[in-house]
């Protein structure tokens, strides 16, 4: 990622940190499709594929965002067992694992995660929320919804 401790390369530095975050964001937010699948569709409708809306394969991103993606898949989930909401990861190994895998830009392999961890959270939870509003249409009206006592 480079050096970011001298005054004049951290501007570039934190440029880059920008762009990096912006396509994981992009990644999160028009979901996974994978390049071959964008580059058919794009052949099947005659148009010329283009950079700006072409999918970013996780071996695209530099290799702190590659060790980010790793340690994302290898942390547990945690979920509230009541609403059936996703919490997020459980990074109590999160030490460990760096260790066990000699990550060496931990600061940065941890903001990426962290990022990483955000979007994937507010997707999680979107389907989970869509999931759940089209169940309780589907449910049988002749059953009366639970109302609480007055007390």
């Amino acid at each position: 990622m480079g050096d970011w401790k001298h005054s004049r390369t951290r501007k570039f530095y934190l440029s880059q940190v920008e762009k990096i975050l912006s396509l994981l964001d992009k990644h999160f937010l028009e979901g996974q499709i994978d390049i071959d699948k964008y580059l058919r569709i794009c052949e099947q409708l005659g148009e010329e594929p283009d950079p700006d809306k072409m999918p970013v394969d996780k071996a695209d991103y530099p290799s702190e965002v590659q060790d980010a993606f790793f340690m994302h898949d290898f942390l547990s989930d945690k979920w509230d067992g009541m609403s059936g909401s996703y919490l997020g990861k459980d990074y109590s190994n999160l030490e460990t694992l760096l260790n066990i895998y000699e990550i060496e830009n931990r600061k940065q392999v941890v903001l990426f995660l962290k990022h990483i961890e955000a979007r994937n959270m507010t997707k999680l939870n979107k389907e989970a929320e869509a999931k759940r509003k089209a169940a309780s249409k589907g449910r049988n009206p002749s059953i009366p919804k639970a109302t609480p006592r007055r007390r």
